[in-house]
């Protein structure tokens, strides 16, 4: 354990900050679990709905930090992918 007052601080600061990103990701996993399901469902029209929060809570854990921006971009592109699969009619 640290002596010093500042690493103590340190230390302190940093459980906090594990808190919050703790808290970020699961809440971006339940959104994501959410439209994966509907997804898996072929429902479309659930699906459509719920892209645009999850994409907005994806956005915004990448610009907290709790994901890296890479990740963040390819979440969103598979997701969109896979709805787009779902909503065009299969062609002939």
């Amino acid at each position: 354990m640290a002596q010093h007052k500042s690493a103590i601080q340190q230390w302190r600061r940093s459980l906090r900050r594990n808190a919050v990103n703790r808290q970020n990701k699961s809440s971006l996993r339940k959104q994501i679990k959410k439209l994966r399901e509907a997804i898996q469902n072929n429902d479309n029209e659930g699906a459509q709905q719920l892209l645009p929060a999850t994409f907005s809570l994806i956005d915004k854990s990448i610009k907290k930090g709790t994901l890296h921006e890479n990740t963040g971009n390819r979440y969103k592109s598979r997701l969109s992918r896979q709805i787009e699969l779902i909503s065009s009619p299969p062609s002939k």
